[in-house]
């Protein structure tokens, strides 16, 4: 019988009835994606909740959805493209509102759909990261993957880019990692969210 809640042990991932493998590769961009290439966008408000392992999303889409969602992660540290467990559970606004009201750190970004990659770009102290990730079902398509030449380098194996140290980072410690390889957006920033309807403009 299959274990509904899945499990990490040492360096083994077991899938559950729930909790599915999360398969990811991850690239720097130089610059958001051009509006002709995308497909989908939608506005992304993340909440970290203090002290565990959920995320509380909001994501508003272009067409004027609005998807709530609890995720729970659970990592392996290994290198490749298997992160770990990951559980999702989508929401009605007032369950939303309930989690909400716990103590979290906050993290925002605009995601487009350039299929095959989803590209964040991000809000805030964080403006000037343009993050791409791809997602798989299997090994051998992550391994096989072959990245569009956009793709600046590949930190799959650069846990630094991943939500949960995002939010713990400088604007300082963010624009020292972006120049280990080579991008320098401006050290300066506006917080100024995205709308999903009106796609940055690329950074020159």
């Amino acid at each position: 019988m299959m274990d509904k809640r899945g499990g990490v042990e040492g360096q083994a991932v077991h899938p559950g009835k729930y909790a599915r493998v999360e398969r990811e590769r991850r690239f720097l961009l130089a610059e958001p994606p051009a509006p002709s290439a995308v497909t989908v966008s939608r506005v992304i408000n993340d909440r970290y909740v203090t002290g565990t392992r959920l995320r509380l999303r909001r994501a508003d889409f272009s067409d004027g959805r609005c998807e709530l969602k609890l995720t729970q992660k659970v990592p392996i540290s290994q290198r490749g493209a298997i992160q770990g467990l990951i559980t999702n559970t989508y929401l009605s606004p007032a369950e939303y509102d309930v989690i909400a009201s716990l103590p979290a750190s906050l993290l925002s970004k605009t995601r487009f759909s350039v299929p095959p990659l989803g590209v964040d770009v991000f809000d805030g102290y964080l403006q000037g990261l343009v993050l791409a990730e791809a997602e798989f079902t299997t090994d051998d398509e992550a391994q096989s993957f072959i990245p569009p030449v956009e793709c600046v380098a590949e930190v799959t194996d650069d846990t630094r880019f991943t939500g949960g140290c995002l939010i713990q980072a400088s604007r300082h410690e963010l624009l020292g990692w972006l120049a280990e390889y080579g991008l320098h957006p401006d050290a300066s920033y506006q917080h100024a969210p995205c709308h999903p309807e009106s796609p940055r403009r690329p950074f020159r």
